[in-house]
């Protein structure tokens, strides 16, 4: 049973990338998906939430806009697109299942059952 995230690297403010979560042992149909990140020195955060079916997403305040969560089940895969990167999205980003819904606390890391390794994203010109 493993999470395995993809898709990081160095962008240059303003950039885009597009995180990838692929599991392998397990399949996601029946989970919610989240994506959390963690800064040097900061506690790790929630960044967004999709139901198991996608319909339901939900994001922090500080991502809405310029990054979307989508999945596709049939590649057991979940993707975060990262539009207008700023130098403060730099972390490593983390994919996470969750065994119900998304729900109203879907930014608490204790909700999360199976972690991936984490990517990292630096943006910085």
């Amino acid at each position: 049973v493993q999470l395995q995230a993809s898709g990081g690297g160095l962008v240059q403010p303003g950039g885009s990338l597009r995180l990838s979560c692929a599991a392998s042992g397990f399949t996601l149909d029946h989970y919610a998906l989240g994506w959390f990140r963690q800064a040097p020195g900061k506690e790790r955060e929630g960044v967004s939430c999709i139901s198991t079916g996608g319909s339901a997403k939900y994001y922090a305040d500080s991502v809405k806009g310029r990054f979307t969560i989508s999945r596709d089940n049939a590649k057991n895969t979940m993707y975060l697109q990262m539009n207008s990167l700023k130098p403060e999205d730099t972390a490593v980003y983390y994919c996470a299942t969750k065994s119900n819904v998304c729900g109203s606390n879907w930014y608490l890391k204790a909700g999360y059952d199976v972690w991936g390794q984490g990517t990292q994203v630096t943006v910085s010109s």
